[in-house]
């Protein structure tokens, strides 16, 4: 017997429950499959716990900071496991939201995994289901790269399973997850080392952002190798590890090691050649526009597209699916341009549009004016330690639109979200310059830059 759906969600992460939700809202009969903790990598090992990981890491940075203003604190005694305790019962609570939200909009659950029979058709723990509409939102995982003695590191997941700090690490990986643990262990007190095997971290961002970085990373105390490529790791008695590299040199003593090379598609065991569902080269699977894969019914959103790997990304797309394949809003889709994003590292990074070098190779440096500017925020007044900021306008001439905004520096995360909301919209820099600057913040720069 083959139970009957409407639509049938494969992987409870962010994009698949939003779809699904929004799909029951409008009456039709929904399914949701998932396997593992409901809510996919970003509320069980990614966005939530690394954010209450980053607070953490920023309230030890005020308690360095607090003999500064006055105040007689003492940094001691920090307890991870107990903090764990805590993150983990705040996620298990995440958990039981999700649940009774998904009950109370009528989307049926069931635990298991999924693998395709045919283009209508899926098998979950021995049972049937089909649909006419599928969608795959498995998300992906973290690699570990095949090395002798790789199986000694962990990855961004096992870091969540930490229950004391390490004394000293090492992080293998220059994308944001390695940034983003680099400044939190330092902080919580970490000798933190990071392997490179590039010059610089962050590859696809605006060279002024990933030069800034580097910097601000080495002024915090953390240790950058770059142009370095691990050839094997080795675990003495101790439980100590030896991490060897391809130009002969060797690094010891290390408690912990992470890997942070990159992540997978998750779609070994859909059996998506059943559907005729198509991958490109790195295994993620094609879509268009519109989220649609080669099959027609069978659609994909979130990072096992390969498309824009953050949350609220696969969340809109979901929801802009099931208005347009349940509610007639047939040309509905989303707009991947000018899409947001943070780096929470220390200091954090946000960013909207065009870097400089991109808009260069697609507008030519004579189009374009860019206007930057690098300061102490006003948090450092006081303060021996002091970190700088960076913004960054990239306008397009002739009316000075502006295609790109990048700021590295305190309070960078929240700023940007109004500020992309202008880029959005296609304001200019005269727009900006017309708006009364809010005094003192660090965010008036961004208006008054000249």
């Amino acid at each position: 017997m083959t139970n009957k759906y409407d639509y049938i969600v494969i992987g409870g992460g962010s994009g698949g429950i939003a779809s699904a939700r929004k799909a029951a809202s409008f009456g039709v009969k929904v399914l949701l499959v998932e396997g593992k903790h409901i809510g996919g990598t970003c509320v069980n090992v990614g966005c939530v716990p690394k954010k209450i990981m980053w607070n953490t890491a920023e309230l030890a940075e005020s308690i360095h900071d607090a003999s500064d203003y006055g105040f007689n604190v003492e940094y001691k005694n920090f307890d991870l496991k107990k903090l764990k305790g805590d993150r983990d019962a705040f996620i298990e609570k995440l958990h039981g939201i999700y649940e009774k939200n998904l009950k109370g909009s009528g989307v049926e659950r069931i635990n298991g995994f999924a693998e395709f029979v045919n283009e209508k058709e899926i098998e979950v723990n021995g049972e049937k289901y089909t649909a006419d509409h599928i969608l795959i939102s498995t998300g992906g995982y973290p690699v570990i790269p095949d090395l002798p003695g790789s199986e000694f590191g962990i990855t961004s997941d096992g870091v969540f399973n930490l229950e004391k700090i390490p004394a000293k690490v090492a992080i293998v990986g220059a994308g944001y997850i390695a940034v983003e643990f680099a400044g939190i262990l330092q902080n919580l007190g970490s000798k933190v080392t990071c392997i490179i095997r590039k010059d610089r971290m962050l590859k696809e961002f605006d060279k002024d952002i990933q030069n800034f970085l580097f910097e601000e990373l080495v002024n915090s105390g953390i240790e950058i190798m770059p142009n370095t490529e691990v050839l094997a790791v080795e675990k003495n008695d101790k439980g100590l590890l030896t991490i060897k590299t391809k130009d002969g040199k060797s690094f010891s003593e290390y408690d912990a090691l992470i890997w942070a090379v990159g992540r997978n598609p998750n779609v070994k065991n859909l059996k998506l050649e059943k559907a005729n569902v198509k991958l490109d080269e790195k295994e993620h699977i094609i879509v268009n526009e519109y989220q649609n894969t080669t099959t027609k019914g069978i659609y994909a959103v979130g990072d096992v597209t390969g498309k824009k790997g953050l949350t609220p990304v696969a969340i809109a797309a979901g929801r802009r699916l099931s208005r347009r394949l349940f509610n007639k809003e047939t040309e509905l889709k989303l707009d991947y341009t000018n899409i947001p994003s943070v780096v929470f590292s220390h200091p954090p990074i946000g960013t909207v549009g065009f870097t400089e070098e991109r808009a260069i190779e697609k507008y030519k440096a004579e189009n374009l004016k860019t206007y930057k500017t690098v300061f102490t925020n006003m948090y450092h007044a006081v303060t021996k330690r002091k970190t700088k900021t960076m913004m960054k306008l990239v306008t397009l001439k002739p009316e000075e639109k502006i295609i790109g905004i990048q700021i590295i520096g305190i309070g960078a995360d929240e700023m940007l979200q109004g500020f992309s909301v202008a880029v959005k919209m296609g304001a200019t820099k005269k727009d900006f310059d017309e708006t009364v600057a809010i005094h003192p913040t660090a965010a008036e720069e961004l208006v008054t830059l000249s």
